[in-house]
């Protein structure tokens, strides 16, 4: 009769010294991970912890360690949450995060049974990154591996077949890594090793074969301004000296007209503000509509102006009065609207701090023309949280975008490593759809993203600012522009189904186990 284990004899089994080291492994790979992100840049650890973290996993130990790499990835990553909060924020998301990493060892426990379905594990990661990134509250796609790869190789994947491929080749290549040093999973290499060479091979030839023709010819360059203002103080209430922060993207606007009229700077064509630059609505109040009116006619440009409605985060376009807007879509659960209110009421203090703005429509691009006879300019507007999200700007390059522009509001998250995460987005997003993008911020950090995913100027943080750059105008159709999700849900849907095989095989044994069994026959 089988024995049963008493709960002291499985603790002493569970932390044998092999074990804690795994999960000592796993932890390290979290923190790989997270030193791959901006500020810290490495974006090749993020295979090599891959490779660490699949050359110590085991079946039977798959889940704790997936989520002890998430848990210390998503630690790592995110206390920027919290930073006029309080730690209980921060620690929520980043435990809500580790759960979906359960869920990948879950699967990963099965997968690792059977040789054959082994090639299913990128596959199943990107699944539930997917799902990570849609639910619930529409998701939360700020931890997604690519955002890691800026300034990597990998990031020309993006052209291809969106972020999701980019995260797809960092795991395969921690998966390779892995193999090479375990004999049990070397039926997997020569799979591995091909799709690996085919990652490789679109790595090189993205910039040249991602896009169509047009994507090289730059007829039209444009000038454009962002407008770094500042805000008179950090933290949550930074907005209650609204008029404050209005001021500041006033002056500094009215120093760069005084220096375009005494020829020290070009005329721009296009000026960006932040998000959130005007918190006083011009629509209903008089004195901020004739400040704006006024230094935007100083400029002599049009002036894509943040503010708020009672409804909405608006984007407008501001010449000789308000034109076109982008209403924000992909609104921030949490701070632009608060699910569960009444429940979380009793959870922290600062629930009643959150707005209650509505998701807008449209396609996010609004029209700005020049005042120095350069035709109307499509501009593709993502408003801060929005850029993480894979609809966003898509929808707004297929609606006709020729620049892109992610004003955002960071004054709420200090010194922290928010603003430099949220840039890398920015940069990728430019890859991905062969746009330069403009990064205005309201406290840093500000930066002019070329089509390539290059900074040609960036701000400080926490100090009054004015970048200018000349941007080329594209009217590009990338691959990843051109078929949009389908790629991701055709490789998520290969991860399941990998994970509902060997979840049906789980009970037979595996052919290892079976020529094991018949030798001792």
């Amino acid at each position: 009769m089988p024995t049963t284990l008493s709960f002291g004899q499985r603790l002493r089994h569970f932390f044998t010294p092999a074990n804690l080291l795994s999960i000592l492994a796993a932890a390290f790979s979290g923190l790989m991970l997270f030193a791959a992100y901006q500020p810290t840049g490495l974006w090749w650890a993020a295979p090599l912890a891959f490779g660490l973290f699949f050359a110590v996993v085991r079946s039977h130990n798959a889940v704790l360690l997936a989520w002890v790499q998430g848990l210390s990835l998503y630690g790592f990553l995110l206390p920027w949450v919290g930073e006029f909060v309080g730690p209980i924020a921060w620690i929520g998301l980043a435990v809500a995060q580790s759960l979906y990493s359960i869920l990948f060892g879950l699967g990963l426990r099965y997968l690792l049974r059977r040789r054959f379905l082994q090639v299913a594990i990128p596959f199943w990661f990107v699944a539930v990154e997917y799902l990570r990134s849609s639910w619930p509250f529409g998701g939360f796609p700020w931890g997604r591996i690519t955002w890691s790869q800026v300034g990597g190789p990998y990031a020309e994947l993006i052209r291809w077949g969106g972020p999701s491929l980019v995260t797809f080749a960092v795991v395969v290549t921690g998966l390779a890594l892995a193999v090479a040093t375990r004999r049990a999973w070397a039926a997997s290499l020569p799979v591995l090793a091909v799709v690996a060479a085919a990652l490789v091979v679109a790595t090189v030839t993205a910039p040249s074969s991602a896009s169509s023709p047009s994507s090289q010819s730059d007829a039209t360059i444009i000038n454009v301004a962002a407008v770094q203002g500042n805000v008179p103080r950090m933290g949550l209430d930074f907005n209650e000296q609204r008029r404050a922060v209005l001021d500041n993207h006033v002056r500094e606007t009215d120093k760069l007209a005084q220096a375009v009229k005494a020829g020290e700077a070009p005329q721009p064509d296009l000026v960006i503000w932040p998000e959130n630059a005007s918190d006083i609505n011009p629509f209903v109040n008089e004195d901020a509509s004739q400040l704006i009116s006024q230094v935007q006619g100083n400029i002599n440009a049009p002036i894509l102006v943040g503010t708020i409605t009672p409804e909405h985060n608006t984007m407008v376009v501001w010449d000789n009065g308000p034109q076109e807007r982008h209403n924000k879509k992909f609104l921030q659960p949490f701070g632009e609207y608060m699910p569960l209110r009444d429940l979380l009421r009793h959870v922290s203090p600062y629930v009643d701090r959150a707005g209650n703005f509505q998701p807008g429509e449209g396609n996010g691009v609004v029209t700005m023309t020049p005042h120095t006879g350069k035709p109307p300019v499509a501009v593709g507007v993502a408003t801060c949280y929005e850029v993480s999200f894979d609809g966003a700007f898509r929808q707004a390059v297929r609606s006709g975008a020729q620049v892109l522009t992610s004003p955002t509001n960071n004054a709420t998250f200090g010194f922290t490593d928010m603003t430099y995460q949220q840039l890398a987005m920015s940069r990728m997003r430019a890859i991905e759809y062969d746009r330069a993008v403009v990064v205005a911020a309201t406290s840093g950090v500000s930066a002019i993203v070329m089509p390539d995913g290059q900074v040609v100027e960036q701000s400080r943080i926490f100090t009054p600012d004015v970048l200018q750059a000349n941007v080329p105008l594209r009217d590009t159709m990338t691959l990843s522009a051109r078929i949009g999700p389908w790629l991701e849900w055709v490789v998520s849907a290969v991860g399941l189904a990998g994970v509902i095989i060997a979840w049906f095989l789980r009970k037979r044994p595996s052919p290892q186990q079976a020529r094991r069994t018949s030798r001792t026959k």
